[in-house]
């Protein structure tokens, strides 16, 4: 059986926390040149780009930068950065709640993707650690909503990564959220909601559908007051979008949700007002490494419940720290 090769180091270290883009040329082709290959298989970088690139010696082999008649050489690595977009900086702080030799536990604010993503890329939890901390092969855990806050938990080393990744696909990680949505008297609450939810590629809103559960989420009513609710959610199983989906069909639509019950017109990137009232607060599990017992809680709190006047109002703040 034949054996795959590893990966030749990359001669480019990260930049704001970002990879360099590696790319490995066909094992088979008839480009003259690495940059007629690029062109064919970059189309929406551009040929302009690309020469600039060459020309200013951004590109780089295993053994440096690449002349523009560069030689197609199958098989051959290359790296290069990305041209980041311009992101608008998200205006809350990323806490460090716990770091280890193994993990890195935070409490993400409101709106700040967790890995990059899309037109997010700079501005996410995974880019920011990594530069701040110096921690270049830090990677997630798990996932976390960009407009969901709460904890986040990202792994250290790279050969850690599966360890703790396969607690969370097992279901062996205790999760819990906190929401703030109307209350209906109407509701018994406690509940268990179970059913089939479809997320698909390109679609924002994820759908439910009449085929066997694939879902379960426990939804439990800690405190009411003015027609508002504050709610302990806590998914057992782990689908897009599961407990805003979830909680949505009881009628009980989170605030500040733009998706659900109907998907609203996307915000300005510069708009932090009124963000998704849903806080990942308590992540616990046996450490898979260590035997020890994890246990983690957010410090943050939901501002439709702490200041309802002011998150209505969509004053931009940040969130705030439990008292």
């Amino acid at each position: 059986m034949r054996r795959k090769s590893r990966r030749p180091t990359s001669p480019l270290p990260q930049r704001h926390g970002v990879d360099p883009v590696h790319l490995r040329l066909p094992l088979e082709g008839g480009w003259p040149t690495v940059r007629d290959h690029l062109v064919e298989r970059l189309p929406a970088v551009g040929a302009p780009r690309i020469d600039a690139a060459l020309r200013g010696g951004e590109i780089f082999g295993e053994d440096g930068p690449i002349a523009a008649d560069e030689p197609f050489r199958p098989g051959a690595h290359l790296w290069f950065y990305r041209d980041l977009p311009e992101e608008v900086p998200v205006p809350f702080d990323l806490v460090v709640l716990h770091r280890d030799e193994h993990l890195v536990v935070v409490d993400k604010p409101h709106f700040l993707a967790t890995t990059p993503r899309g037109r997010h890329v700079a501005e996410t939890a995974l880019s920011r650690l990594r530069h701040a901390l110096r921690l270049p092969a830090l990677s997630p855990a798990h996932r976390l909503d960009r407009l969901t806050a709460g904890l986040a938990m990202f792994v250290v080393r790279p050969e850690d990564r599966g360890a703790y990744q396969t607690l969370f696909r097992d279901r062996r990680v205790h999760k819990e959220y906190q929401a703030v949505a109307p209350y209906d008297p109407a509701l018994s609450l406690p509940c268990t909601v179970r059913s089939h939810i479809v997320k698909e590629r390109g679609v924002i809103a994820a759908r439910e559908t009449d085929a066997p559960p694939n879902s379960e989420s426990r939804i439990e009513l800690l405190e009411h007051r003015d027609g508002l609710g504050r709610y302990r959610l806590r998914p057992l199983s782990g689908r897009t979008h599961q407990l805003r989906l979830h909680m949505s069909g009881l009628g009980l639509p989170i605030l500040g949700d733009p998706v659900y019950p109907v998907v609203l017109p996307e915000p300005a990137p510069d708009d932090f007002r009124r963000p998704l009232q849903l806080l990942a607060s308590v992540i616990a599990f046996t450490d898979p490494l260590t035997g020890r017992e994890r246990h983690f809680e957010s410090r943050r709190t939901l501002a439709a419940w702490s200041d309802p006047r002011g998150w209505e109002s969509g004053g931009e703040r940040a969130p705030a720290d439990r008292s």
